[in-house]
């Protein structure tokens, strides 16, 4: 099977970013930092993550590393997560624990194509649309 699995990139905030996205979809969290692979060019990055990868109950992956300071860096723009189904219950946790800390740009409501769906920008400056699937 192929999988397509968003892949984020930070500047010292992978570990807290896949912590609290841990604390939010649940499932299986692996952490491999810089020091781990002697990969680390500058000592105090060696505690930065190399890679990091989320699987979660419902089948989500979510994959993240910090960029080493030698290494331009540009936060995420003009993509978002999306995340849809039809458990309303449970999109509607996501939100409410995604949304906790950041910027809600369209809250989580009935659009006018059914359903509902929400924006927004979590604390780590990540944008994502939840949406539940209109019946």
């Amino acid at each position: 099977m192929t999988r397509l699995n968003p892949y984020i990139s930070f500047r010292d905030q992978a570990r807290p970013a896949l912590e609290f996205y841990h604390s939010v979809f649940g499932g299986e969290l692996a952490l491999d930092t810089f020091a781990a692979f002697d990969m680390g060019q500058d000592p105090s990055e060696n505690d930065l993550i190399m890679h990091g990868q989320l699987e979660t109950p419902a089948g989500f992956v979510l994959m993240a590393a910090d960029t080493p300071s030698s290494m331009p860096y540009t936060p995420a723009a003009g993509v978002s997560v999306s995340i849809s189904g039809d458990d309303e219950a449970e999109l509607e946790r996501y939100w409410d624990a995604l949304a906790e800390g950041g910027t809600v740009g369209m809250p989580f409501e009935t659009p006018p194509w059914g359903g509902r769906f929400g924006m927004l920008t979590d604390r780590f400056g990540i944008d994502w649309m939840v949406a539940l699937n209109a019946s």
